[in-house]
């Protein structure tokens, strides 16, 4: 049965969307990146007091992990719903529930107040935070995805991907702001809790921007045709992870491959960087911020950039450049910080940010063409959110040990760059995608055989 067919949005409509989806991200990774930058500076101080201070970086680095292995757990809910309930949804549940958390942050009581509470209290919230991302980015992605045209999919989707690096913006340009004003007894006393305070703001510009957005004409598509296979089969339709594991098990695989080099150079440039140079090479937490703040505003330029590039050339060919890229800059990257000069520290961020965003650009787009409408939302989550168990979650926390263990940045780049290579293997390993239509919902490539089995790679409902 064919699909019914779609028509693209008009462009001030995908203009919305895209702004929807942006703004949404860009809450969501400012709640989880001013955690990162807050574990890594004032954590380790505020509720793992007794420790020696490099163990105390590391119990907050732990849990800053602790997000990260709920990621999963939300792709796997999310997913579902967003399958079955549609992607709009489950996008503003996840914006509450990320919101909410960060906002409870703010205005919880340190190990000085409570004792062996405080980091139990925020080890809670920092499962809620990673469940809550488990589930947004997949859906944010998607809804862009298949609202856009597919000539350019590529830029379009990779908007949503510049909300990283613009949370990562407004989370260190926040506490950059208030190291600079504030002194370090007084951020270290109350001012930290600003910036987490301020996600309540933000989340309510952020949930009348999302609601006001339509649900994807890609899903309801597929909704409605696969409502109408039910009423004739008589029969309920598969859930969407077994869906996945059954047809797209191996497009689950280069999803995780190709996120491991991705995600561990992100959290190895811009958290565990702090950590580094204020320790290693003996420059100010103010510097390591300001570093961080100039090069994700390049970083924000650079993914539409890419994203527009992977519409022209493919998106395996630019994935690569990123994976090889920032397997190369490795031993340069700790070498110019080693210099102890901003600039150096600047140049080492900013490049390094510069490949990332190579990988990060094209993902999104690559990632939804890998799947199958109706398990679309569960197949790219799940690719992308259980890789960060293994990849995002322990990247500050191993190169955080393997710093203290050994004493020299050598360890850390050869971890980075085993990384890299894992990705290209995975990438190398992959289809192009770029010229697949989403509104295909049911390809010549679903028609099962003889004996009633799918082909491996079938673009079902």
């Amino acid at each position: 049965m064919a699909a019914p067919a779609t028509s693209p949005p008009a462009p001030s409509n995908l203009k919305r969307i895209v702004a929807a989806s942006l703004v949404g991200t860009t809450i969501e990774w400012y709640d989880f990146f001013l955690y990162g930058s807050a574990a890594a500076l004032v954590f380790n101080k505020l509720f793992f007091p007794e420790s020696d201070p490099l163990v105390g970086t590391l119990l907050s680095f732990l849990t800053y992990a602790v997000g990260f292995a709920a990621r999963p757990f939300g792709a796997l809910v999310f997913g579902h719903y967003g399958d079955r309930l549609g992607r709009k949804k489950l996008l503003v549940l996840s914006l509450l529930m990320m919101g909410g958390a960060t906002f409870a942050i703010g205005l919880l009581p340190t190990h000085a107040t409570v004792g062996a509470a405080a980091p139990v209290l925020l080890t809670v919230l920092r499962l809620v935070q990673g469940f809550a991302l488990g589930g947004e980015w997949g859906g944010a992605v998607l809804l862009v995805s298949e609202h856009g045209d597919a000539e350019r999919r590529g830029f379009w989707a990779s908007w949503p991907q510049t909300g990283a690096p613009a949370g990562q913006l407004l989370a260190t340009g926040v506490l950059s702001a208030l190291t600079a004003l504030m002194s370090e007894s007084a951020f270290g006393a109350w001012g930290w809790r600003i910036p987490f305070l301020l996600s309540g703001v933000l989340v309510i510009i952020g949930l009348w921007i999302r609601l006001s957005v339509d649900e994807s004409p890609v899903f309801k598509a597929a909704m409605a045709q696969a409502e109408e296979r039910r009423s004739a089969a008589g029969t309920a339709e598969k859930m969407p992870l077994v869906a996945v594991l059954r047809h797209h098990w191996r497009d689950v695989l280069i999803a995780m491959g190709a996120r491991m080099a991705e995600n561990i150079s992100y959290y190895v440039i811009t958290a565990f960087v702090l950590v580094y140079a204020t320790t290693a090479a003996d420059l100010s937490k103010q510097t390591a911020l300001n570093a961080v703040l100039i090069a994700s505003a390049v970083h924000f330029a650079v993914i539409p950039m890419w994203g527009a590039l992977s519409d022209r050339v493919g998106r395996k060919p630019v994935y690569l450049v990123g994976a090889v890229g920032v397997g190369l800059w490795t031993f340069p990257f700790f070498a110019l910080i080693d210099t102890r000069n901003f600039g150096s520290l600047l140049l080492a961020v900013t490049v390094g940010l510069f490949f990332h965003g190579a990988m990060y650009a094209p993902q999104a787009a690559f990632f939804s063409e890998m799947f199958a409408t109706r398990m679309r939302y569960s197949g790219a989550s799940i690719g992308a959110q259980f890789s960060s168990v293994a990849a995002g979650a322990p990247a500050p926390l191993i190169a955080t040990a393997l710093l203290a263990d050994f004493d020299s940045s050598v360890p850390i780049s050869l971890y980075v760059i085993a990384a890299a290579l894992i990705t290209v293997l995975a990438v190398g390993c992959a289809k192009e995608t770029r010229h697949r239509d989403l509104t295909d919902i049911e390809g010549a490539a679903a028609v099962p055989d003889a004996s009633g089995a799918l082909p491996a790679d079938a673009r079902t409902v």
